[in-house]
């Protein structure tokens, strides 16, 4: 059995322990202390450990099961308590041994002393003992690495997209509260672009769903073959993606969508030798805001908001936080200098009023004449 092991303990606790180790032809390496053992053990993960009973070793079983990454270590205590004769309080003594060992973290706990005869070694059928439980631990180590192997691919098959092999919905709702935290963490800008692929339902109509599958598949191809490296794509249903874009803020985020709209419709999709597909995108783009939520619920609505106003407007463009925030401030630098512009000047004001009053008084002198002349 492919294996590694760690003994802890003095000269002569490993030189016996290594000794029963190589009868059933297995390695180990030895550490004659638990301060030295640590940093072999965070460094290498032996896949089990036998220690020598004592003060130290109950804390450093304690400390391997407290960590996620380390727990999974088979550790074995052994002990060398007399055997014989075994008197009433010497079995509460090592039972009580035993119960430490396996509360402080212990999977298993071993009494390997000498006979009482005195003639040397660890008696066989104790031999036979230890050499069974080293197996039964490194057993629990082997089903323990199949069954993380296996959830590590189920894991992977969950947060895919089958059809274009992108992360799927599952994972970008996973991924974008890790993404905030670390933005909010670090200081760093984020944003987020939603794409949709324009007139999808046409293109299912006219060609059939295999071939708008494989325009999904092309889409997603020249999508994830022109993102930055710290740029993560996803599928996120139908024919829409979106894309976390770390580290960049509204401006530059409205730039890469632009550019992938250019990408996409520039040069046409090959289906066959006898067909090509001209597809184009709609974007919408959006930046973290101190005020949004840790979940990105609305970051992710700002987004979907201006790619519905992205198709709304024509398709085959892209509207942006950044963009529609410019404007509003044109918009309002116009409105001012209109309402600058119409708004006459006081004493301009004052004159035509003083015109207004006197042409009105010229009126009523007139209209008081014509009375007097009647």
């Amino acid at each position: 059995m492919d294996a590694s092991i760690l003994i802890v303990g003095s000269s002569d606790f490993s030189a016996e322990l290594l000794e029963q180790i190589h009868r059933i032809q297995m390695f180990a390496i030895v550490a004659p202390n638990s301060s030295e053992a640590m940093p072999l053990i965070q460094a290498q993960q032996p896949d089990l450990i036998v220690l020598q009973a004592n003060t130290d070793s109950l804390e450093l079983c304690s400390l391997i099961k407290q960590q996620k990454n380390l727990s999974w270590i088979y550790c074995i205590l052994v002990d060398q308590l007399p055997i014989a004769p075994v008197a009433a309080n010497e079995m509460e003594k090592i039972l009580e041994l035993r119960a430490e060992a396996l509360e402080k973290g212990a999977d298993a706990y071993l009494n390997l002393s000498q006979d009482a005869t005195g003639t040397g070694g660890i008696p066989d059928r104790r031999v036979r003992l230890l050499q069974a439980q080293i197996k039964t631990g490194l057993r629990s180590v082997l089903n323990h690495r199949e069954l993380m192997r296996t959830n590590d691919i189920l894991s992977a098959i969950a947060l895919s997209d089958p059809l274009t092999e992108l992360n799927n919905r599952r994972a970008f709702d996973w991924e974008l509260p890790r993404q905030i935290k670390n933005s909010r963490d670090r200081s760093e800008p984020l944003s987020l672009l939603m794409l949709d692929v324009d007139y999808f339902k046409s293109i299912n109509d006219t060609y059939g769903h295999r071939v708008g599958d494989q325009a999904l598949q092309l889409v997603s191809a020249r999508l994830r073959h022109n993102l930055r490296f710290h740029d993560t794509l996803f599928r996120y249903g139908g024919e829409e993606f979106v894309i976390i874009l770390s580290k960049t803020e509204g401006q530059e985020a409205d730039l890469v969508a632009r550019r992938l709209c250019r990408l996409i419709g520039g040069q046409p999709f090959t289906i066959s030798d006898k067909q090509d597909l001209n597809i184009t995108i709609s974007a919408g783009a959006a930046s973290l805001l101190s005020e949004d939520d840790a979940k990105g619920a609305s970051l992710i609505h700002r987004a979907d908001q201006n790619l519905l106003r992205a198709k709304a407007t024509g398709r085959n463009r892209v509207v942006s936080s950044f963009e529609t925030a410019s404007e509003e401030r044109k918009g309002d630098g116009v409105r001012r200098r209109e309402e600058a512009t119409e708004k006459p000047a006081s004493g301009e004001m004052g004159k035509r009023e003083d015109g207004e009053v006197g042409k009105q008084r010229e009126g009523a002198d007139g209209e008081i004449e014509q009375m007097g002349e009647s």
